[in-house]
């Protein structure tokens, strides 16, 4: 019993982790200093941009890349998707070669078949992010190609598209964001198959690294200069 309550334990403060920073990065003041935020505000000079420029084709190529790397990702869920069946589908040879560790590891094959489902069950809601990222970014694209002409720049009608493009083209990245950092949190869910102890620490050397790329890197001090 207490074994069982130590897995409840871990995967309780995974999925605790996971709401909490994703609430911080999306839904707070904290959060909107976060580098995707900094990103966000270059996302609606670029469409302003546009007005500016009769000729658009640069544009149309950068956007092309980003649905490229979208589909990329989400076709790489699917990969994950079926490695992850496989390794349900062999649970028993999975547990023999655990058995030979020398880290004393026996999970039943019930609790082995529930970390391979919820791995599973991650990697389908990523999928689905990188899916609707990528139509987002298409209709984007579509956006794109209907921007009123460089003359009519300042008119009420090129601001109204400005803003619903500026919006679609956030939410696109969001949802991709959301893929991405489903992707991480991943990897802190294989340290389950270790252990429910190894899951703890893993979950929370994620959030550091991602918190620190986020709000403490490189990459957001340049963008704040």
């Amino acid at each position: 019993m207490t074994g069982y309550w130590v897995d409840v334990f871990a995967v309780g403060f995974f999925a605790l982790e996971w709401t909490v920073y994703a609430i911080t990065l999306e839904h707070t003041v904290y959060g909107r200093d976060s580098l995707s935020a900094r990103m966000h505000v270059y996302r609606e000079i670029w469409v302003r941009n546009l007005l500016d420029r009769e000729s658009r084709m640069v544009d149309m190529q950068i956007m092309a890349s980003l649905q490229n790397g979208t589909a990329f990702f989400a076709s790489t869920s699917l990969i994950a998707i079926g490695g992850a069946l496989a390794l349900l589908r062999e649970t028993n040879d999975a547990l023999t070669v655990l058995g030979t560790l020398p880290f004393g590891l026996s999970p039943s094959p019930a609790l082995w078949e529930v970390k391979c489902v919820g791995l599973i069950l991650i990697f389908i809601y990523t999928f689905f992010k990188f899916a609707w990222a990528y139509r987002l970014f298409n209709y984007v694209a579509i956006l794109f190609g209907a921007m009123p002409p460089a003359t009519q720049r300042g008119t009420p009608a090129a601001e109204a598209h400005v803003i619903r493009t500026t919006r679609l083209f956030e939410s696109a990245g969001q949802h991709f964001n959301r893929g991405q950092r489903a992707f991480f949190f991943a990897l802190a869910y294989l340290g389950w198959f270790v252990s429910p102890w190894v899951l703890f620490v893993t979950t929370a050397a994620v959030v550091i690294v991602i918190w620190r790329r986020q709000f403490t890197s490189n990459a957001w001090e340049a963008m704040g200069s």
